[in-house]
């Protein structure tokens, strides 16, 4: 199998696992609070993991250029502002609808890879992100009384929007991370993997730390009280991140992050088998699709 498969569904489900820490966290941070444990805690873990990679490789540490350096920082941004769009769709009301058109980064990532790096994808890749896309969306629907329809009429509205602006700037986050990496020239996936998470998860928690002492100082606090629980959702994502930038190095990221939407069937999976919740048609229709997409993905790539 290949090694950005592994790395993929690995940092898919330790993302999982970051999400349920953050959930947590939500109840004593704010949104912005909870989300910046992610950076100030998985920064340190980043750097160590960057030290054992250049002792175990004997590798001397790489030095960035400029389009390292841009393309390093655009993602970083990107990401911080996917992840304001996406939490901005929770205020609605029809905020299904939003997250749904959220989704659409796989293909959004599959469009900006093409035009920044002149990636190509295969027919059927491209069919199989097409059918990964409508079994998330499904998923994404299944809880609220939003039709398929509904959505696509709502194109226009808001909460739509904003979801397909997240959606367009975690596509593009992506892409950056894999230009990044691959800047640097460098033989093999390892160092400039570790490098590149290194810089990016430094560039975001400076730039959140100054956000959260302008706007919600009381928040840089609140996260070192909450060291243990945050600490364990900074090391969680920070492993899941040394994931994706292994895998986005290694291969187009608009295949990772649509194999990365196995965290959706794990999900499913769990609920069904562990805790025994029953699930819906759609939900069930949706996982399959999901599944059956990812499959058809592997075997194109």
């Amino acid at each position: 199998m290949p090694l950005w498969i592994l790395f993929t569904i690995a940092a898919a489900f330790l993302q999982n696992l970051r999400s349920a820490l953050q959930k947590h966290l939500t109840g004593s941070l704010s949104v912005a609070g909870a989300s910046y444990v992610r950076f100030l805690y998985g920064f340190p873990v980043a750097l160590v993991y960057l030290w054992l990679v250049l002792e175990m490789t004997g590798s001397a540490l790489p030095a960035p250029n400029n389009a390292f350096l841009l393309y390093g920082l655009a993602g970083g941004v990107a990401q911080i502002l996917g992840t304001v769009f996406l939490v901005g769709v929770f205020q609605f009301r029809n905020f299904a609808a939003g997250t749904a058109y959220s989704k659409t980064e796989t293909v959004q990532a599959a469009l900006a890879g093409i035009i920044l790096l002149g990636d190509t994808i295969s027919l059927g890749a491209a069919l199989a992100i097409l059918i990964s896309l409508m079994g998330v969306t499904l998923l994404s629907l299944s809880h609220s009384g939003v039709t398929l329809g509904g959505a696509l009429r709502g194109f226009t509205e808001r909460p739509a929007l904003m979801g397909m602006a997240s959606g367009t700037a975690f596509g593009v986050a992506a892409v950056f991370y894999r230009a990044a990496s691959l800047s640097l020239g460098l033989e093999g996936f390892i160092v400039p993997a570790a490098f590149t998470l290194a810089y990016v998860l430094g560039a975001q928690t400076l730039i959140m730390t100054v956000w959260l002492f302008l706007r919600e100082r009381d928040q840089l606090r609140a996260v070192l009280v909450q060291w243990k629980w945050a600490g364990l959702t900074g090391l969680a994502g920070a492993l899941g991140s040394i994931g994706w930038f292994s895998a986005m190095t290694l291969e187009n990221a608009a295949y990772v992050r649509a194999l990365g939407q196995i965290e959706l069937v794990f999900t499913f999976a769990a609920s069904y088998f562990i805790f025994k919740e029953r699930s819906t048609r759609k939900e069930v229709t949706g996982t399959l699709l999901v599944a059956g997409g990812l499959i058809l993905l592997v075997l194109s790539a």
